[in-house]
C-alpha cells in the first residue's frame, strides 16, 4: 500500500559504498570450533563524518568452545513474508512441536513519497522494500532463522536487532552485512508478545536508519494461543499490521523539502533535522494516506481484528474512533490483557496488540490520539467496515436542522 517513486536504485560506485557506519564484521559460529574470518574496518571507503561510528556498537564474537544448538525435535517451516498491513499465513495455536521458522529479508534502499501534497520524499532504508518491514509471526519456543541479504548495489551496511531475542545486541552484533553480502542468524523465541526489530549499525547511524524506515515487528504467540484473564481462548479473523514512522525531512531556506540523488546523501542534513526531536511527519505505514482512501483497511461487522502496532522510535497512543480495544496487550502475552480500552499506549521501541470485534458498519479512524500527530503529521488509518447498522447501539434520532432561539 506504500507508494514508491523511482524504485530503481542509483548506480553504486566504490567510493559511494558504505556512506554509513563501519562496524567490523562480527565472527559468526559456523560449527563447533569454527569461527568466521573477521573483516577489517575500511575507513577509506566511508565519509569522514561517519568514520568513527563503529565505536558505538562494539565488535561481537562467538565463543569457539560453545556447544552447537540442540535442534532435535524441531521441524523446519518456511514463512513467506508479505507486505504490510497484511500478516503471513500462520497458526494461532501451534500444532505439533517447536519449529525452525525460515525467513528471508532483503535490505532495500528506495526513494519513497512521504506526502504527495507537498512532494516530500525520502530515500527509505527498508527490509523487503516496505515501511515498516514485514510482520514475522512465530510461537514461543520456536527458532527464527533469518537469511539477511544486502544487495551489491546498496549504498550502506545494514544489520538487524530483534528486541525479542537474547544476546549479541539482539543479533545486531552478528548480522552486519556490507553490500553484496548475506548472513544467517538463528535465535530462540523465549518471550511471548509483540516486539520491534530494527537496523542498528552503530553510532548516529542507528537513529538515522530507524528514522528512514528500517524497522518492523515480530509477534511471538503463546503455543496455545491468546487468552483472556480467565484463560478462555481468544481468536481473531485477521491482522491489521500498522507501523508508526517518524520522519525528519530536511528543508531548504524557503521551507521546501530537499531532494537527494542517492541513499545516504542526506546524512548530514538529516542529523541536523533529527536533533530537533520534532518530526516533520509521523505516519502510519510509511506515508501520509498509506492506510486511507483506496488503501483503507477492510472488515465486516462481526469480524475480529488483531491490530498490531509497531512504534520503533516514538511513543504512541492508538485510538480506534468508534470502537475500542476490547483486549489490549501493551507488554507480554503472558500478562493479563487490559480490557475495554479507549486509548492504549505503545512505548517507543516496542510493539503492542489490540483486539476488537466490529459491531457497526462505516468508517473507523485509527489514530494516534495525540491529535496533532493524527490530524496534522499523518498518523491516521481508516477501517472501512461493511454490514448492517444496529440502531440499538446508535441511532440518529434527528438529523441536523435549523432551530429558533
Amino acid at each position: 500500500m506504500t507508494k514508491f517513486i523511482n524504485p530503481g536504485l542509483m548506480p553504486t560506485s566504490r567510493r559511494n559504498v558504505l556512506r554509513g557506519s563501519l562496524l567490523a564484521g562480527a565472527a559468526a559460529m559456523t560449527g563447533v570450533g569454527a569461527m568466521a574470518a573477521r573483516r577489517p574496518q575500511q575507513p577509506l571507503r566511508a565519509d569522514a563524518v561517519s568514520r568513527n561510528l563503529h565505536k558505538a556498537s562494539a565488535e561481537q564474537t562467538t565463543d569457539s568452545t560453545a556447544k552447537p544448538a540442540d535442534l532435535s525435535g524441531y521441524t523446519r517451516v518456511k514463512q513467506e513474508l508479505v507486505a504490510p498491513p497484511f500478516a503471513p499465513e500462520h497458526e494461532q495455536v501451534a500444532a505439533g512441536g517447536p519449529k525452525i521458522i525460515e525467513i528471508t529479508m532483503v535490505t532495500e534502499e528506495r526513494l519513497m513519497v512521504v506526502d504527495e501534497d507537498t512532494g516530500a520524499s525520502v530515500w527509505a532504508l527498508t527490509y523487503n522494500g516496505s515501511v515498516p518491514g514485514p510482520l514475522i509471526i512465530c510461537h514461543e519456543g520456536d527458532m527464527v532463522e533469518l537469511t539477511l541479504r544486502n544487495p551489491a548495489d546498496s549504498m550502506m551496511e545494514h544489520n538487524i536487532d530483534f528486541h525479542a531475542s537474547t544476546g549479541a545486541l539482539g543479533g545486531g552484533g552478528l548480522t552486519h552485512v556490507y553490500p553484496g553480502e548475506e548472513c544467517v542468524l538463528r535465535w530462540k523465541a523465549t518471550k511471548p508478545g509483540c516486539f520491534t526489530y530494527h537496523c542498528a549499525p552503530g553510532g548516529a547511524m542507528i537513529p538515522y536508519h530507524v528514522t528512514h524506515g528500517m524497522n518492523g515487528a515480530i509477534m511471538v504467540l503463546p503455543r496455545d494461543g491468546l487468552k483472556d484473564a480467565q484463560g478462555n481462548p481468544l481468536r481473531y479473523d485477521s491482522i491489521a499490521y500498522i507501523g508508526e514512522q517518524d520522519y525528519y525531512l530536511p528543508m531548504d531556506e524557503n521551507g521546501d523539502y530537499k531532494s537527494y540523488d542517492a541513499a545516504g546523501d542526506d546524512y548530514a542534513d538529516s542529523l541536523e533535522a533529527m536533533r530537533s526531536l520534532v518530526p516533520t511527519h509521523q505516519v502510519f505505514n510509511g506515508a501520509v494516506g498509506a492506510l486511507t482512501g483506496e488503501n483503507a483497511l477492510k472488515a465486516k461487522v462481526g469480524e475480529t481484528v488483531l491490530m498490531v502496532h509497531n512504534s520503533c522510535n516514538v511513543d504512541s497512543r492508538p485510538h480506534l474512533i468508534g470502537g475500542h480495544g476490547t483486549y489490549v496487550w501493551e507488554s507480554s502475552f503472558t500478562d493479563t490483557p487490559l480490557t475495554g480500552m479507549e486509548t492504549w499506549f505503545v512505548r517507543g521501541g516496542s510493539a503492542a496488540a489490540a483486539m476488537y470485534t466490529f459491531e457497526q458498519p462505516g468508517v473507523y479512524a485509527y489514530v494516534n490520539h495525540n491529535l496533532i500527530i493524527g490530524a496534522m503529521l499523518g498518523g491516521t488509518a481508516h477501517f472501512v467496515v461493511e454490514g448492517d447498522w444496529d440502531n440499538n447501539l446508535m441511532e440518529q434520532v434527528v438529523a441536523p436542522r435549523a432551530f429558533e432561539s
